[in-house]
């Protein structure tokens, strides 16, 4: 896995980002095409690097080329499309 890149992992149910050996993560639960993000974090050492923002677009990208919807349960992940309009039409 690339520094850069975001993965689906749907047995544990979340998209991960590794970075230095870390990681970052997203937690979500899915009701048909649409996800529900429930807890995003990261490892206290990417913290301030960027790390979650980074999963978050990965991740956002994601469902976009599946033609999916987010519900983001976590305040991060709503803070996060908040202040990215870009991201406002795969609200569910």
């Amino acid at each position: 896995m690339s520094a850069s890149e975001v993965n689906d992992d749907p047995t544990h149910l979340r998209f991960e980002l590794i970075e230095d050996g870390k990681v970052a993560f997203a937690d979500y639960l899915r009701e048909g095409e649409v996800l529900e993000l429930t807890h995003v974090e990261a490892d206290l050492a990417l913290r301030g690097s960027g790390a979650a923002g980074r999963l978050m677009d990965g991740l956002l990208a994601i469902v976009r080329r599946r033609g999916w919807r987010v519900r983001p349960l976590c305040g991060y992940a709503a803070a996060y499309i908040e202040r990215h309009p870009e991201h406002h039409d795969l609200l569910a």
